[in-house]
């Protein structure tokens, strides 16, 4: 399977301001030295050079998240607004079909939906996985007037409701796939998806628990042995204890989580809005230092940046 991340970024879109990109054009410029301007090649070697928090950014879209199964189908973890940059940048499937599975009905992680173009093709396809009561209503209510000026009416033929239970595996393809709910305000689930021997875990807005016994058989049959995980790492320590019960979780809580879970790598998810590209660059550094030397586990740590794909 390949993980393509499209939205990263927690709570609301977060662009690049004014003053963070002078911030990156200066941080670039007081690193020429004049063998970096001497040819086009020396030019190019310079910028290949650059730190990634300068030449690059983690991205500003709210969660969306695409697995692409070795049949070519389309499964998609949330639609915030990176499912709208998703459907300019992905290619279709053969069959225009797409399963969405939602973590939860916030309002950050379905916002892209009314501004995904496949949605308003006639020959698309769309189940919509979710393990909330009434999703159908929801989703007709964030596209009524005054709201938007497309009604669901006029799309909904082109979608399917299907309520999944926890712990109640289901298939989508050959992909096997399973949920169970975390600790968030007004709910939100964990999913797990299998394709051969391969797991990857999806667990956005997870406050999670720093002793694992809190957690339950159903918890561990999601995360244990996991290949790949995308986790919850909204916030640094210091921003977690001034911020207990919002529902997401310190990135050290995150490795700990992975290295008791026996989770192979995992990717720092839903970004904090007010962290730019040198803070989480610097939460990044952080979290691999305290990894290889407090909990010194082999389980590797990477930031979930929007555009790049995992393959497992």
């Amino acid at each position: 399977m390949k993980i393509v991340f499209w939205g990263v970024r927690g709570s609301t879109p977060a662009p690049l301001t004014k003053e963070q990109v002078q911030a990156k054009i200066i941080a670039a410029v007081m690193r020429v030295q004049s063998k970096d301007i001497v040819s086009p090649d020396a030019r190019e070697r310079f910028l290949a050079s650059l730190p990634e928090y300068i030449f690059g950014t983690a991205g500003a879209n709210t969660p969306c998240v695409q697995l692409v199964a070795k049949d070519g189908g389309q499964i998609i973890f949330d639609a915030g607004t990176g499912l709208r940059v998703m459907s300019k940048k992905s290619p279709q499937p053969e069959d225009h079909h797409y399963s969405i599975l939602f973590s939860h009905l916030h309002w950050d992680h379905i916002q892209g939906f009314p501004f995904f173009d496949p949605l308003f093709e006639p020959n698309t396809k769309i189940d919509i996985y979710s393990p909330f009561p009434d999703t159908d209503k929801y989703f007709a209510s964030q596209m009524k007037a005054p709201y938007f000026p497309v009604e669901f009416d006029s799309i909904k033929d082109r979608v399917n409701f299907i309520s999944i239970q926890p712990g109640k595996e289901f298939n989508i393809g050959n992909v096997r796939l399973n949920c169970c709910k975390m600790s968030h305000p007004g709910g939100s689930y964990a999913y797990c998806a299998v394709e051969d021997k391969k797991k990857f875990v999806y667990a956005t807005d997870v406050e999670l628990y720093l002793d694992t016994h809190k957690y339950g058989n159903d918890v561990e049959a999601i995360f244990a042995d996991a290949d790949a995980a995308v986790l919850d790492s909204q916030y640094t320590m210091k921003e977690a204890i001034d911020k207990i019960k919002w529902g997401h979780s310190p990135f050290s809580y995150a490795v700990d989580f992975a290295a008791q879970m026996g989770i192979t790598k995992i990717f720092l998810f839903h970004h904090e809005p007010e962290h730019d590209d040198k803070k989480l660059d610097a939460i990044l550094k952080a979290a691999r230092w305290y990894a290889k030397f407090i909990v010194q586990t082999a389980v590797k740590v990477d930031l979930a940046v929007e555009g790049t794909e995992i393959d497992l």
